[in-house]
């Protein structure tokens, strides 16, 4: 029997105002082209909330403080990998309100919009599900 490998994502939902932060996947990365909120891979043995504030960093330059859990999810491998991904999205407080400055080797634009806008962008399903 083949086990299942995890893979942990962490997420943050910086809100400014009625307003969420959402980042485009640049061309040649995995899902390129489609949106999502600022975040990634928990590295080994490092806890996902402080995974989710670093991610945010190096994505945007942004610096946050998470203060809570919003929503979780899971789905298996889009790959067809035998890999479970396991995602949280957490709410955070932005450190100031700095300028989103993007890592152009992940993203290539961002923009700030209600949830019920970001409806409109291409996305992975378990953020759609999120809106």
């Amino acid at each position: 029997m083949t086990e299942i490998a995890r893979k942990h994502l962490a997420y943050c939902w910086i809100a400014r105002g009625d307003r969420v932060l959402f980042l485009r996947r640049g061309p040649g990365v995995f899902l390129a082209g489609r949106w999502e909120p600022p975040g990634g891979t928990v590295e080994p043995g490092e806890a996902f909330e402080a995974a989710a504030a670093r991610e945010v960093a190096e994505e945007t330059g942004l610096r946050v403080r998470v203060t809570g859990e919003l929503a979780r999810d899971s789905w298996p491998d889009v790959g067809g990998r035998a890999l479970e991904i396991h995602a949280f999205v957490y709410t955070v407080e932005e450190d100031g309100s700095g300028a989103v400055v993007l890592n152009p080797e992940e993203h290539d634009d961002f923009a700030w919009l209600a949830p019920r806008d970001a409806r409109r962008l291409e996305m992975a399903e378990h953020f759609r599900r999120l809106l």
